[in-house]
This record gives C-alpha cells, structure tokens and sequence, in this order.
C-alpha cells in the first residue's frame, strides 16, 4: 500500500474530518483517509497509482474546503 500526503485548508471540527474522509474514501484505489487538525493534512492510502490531482482537488472542492498541494 502507498501513501500520499496533501494540504487541506479549512478544516476545524470533526465534522470536516469525517467528510472528508467520507468523500475522498469514495475514490477508486483509496483504501483510507487521515486526517490531520492540526497540520491540516490529509494522507490517503491507496493501492497502486494514486489519484490525479484533478481528482483530489475536484473532491476536496465539492466538500468545500481548499486543495493545497502534495507534500
């Protein structure tokens, strides 16, 4: 299993992690989803490649929260 880390601005309260857990859970090959409060940070777990970056900054837009970059 890989990982990939990014930057998520706009995240404060459980209610901001479980959404985006919930929704980038729902891409193909990601098999989990960490949130990070403090460091506003998001690492996926998922099988093979990654998802592109139009993908993840699609979702993270739809949720309302901002995409910053791969770390």
């Amino acid at each position: 299993m890989e990982h990939t880390t990014i930057a998520v601005r706009g995240m404060s309260c459980s209610h901001c992690v479980m959404t985006v857990e919930r929704g980038l859970g729902q891409l193909p090959g990601v098999k989990r989803v960490a949130v990070d409060l403090e460091a506003q940070t998001v690492t996926i777990s998922h099988e093979g490649a990654a998802p592109g970056d139009d993908k993840l900054r699609a979702a993270i837009d739809d949720m309302g929260y901002e995409y910053g970059r791969r770390l």
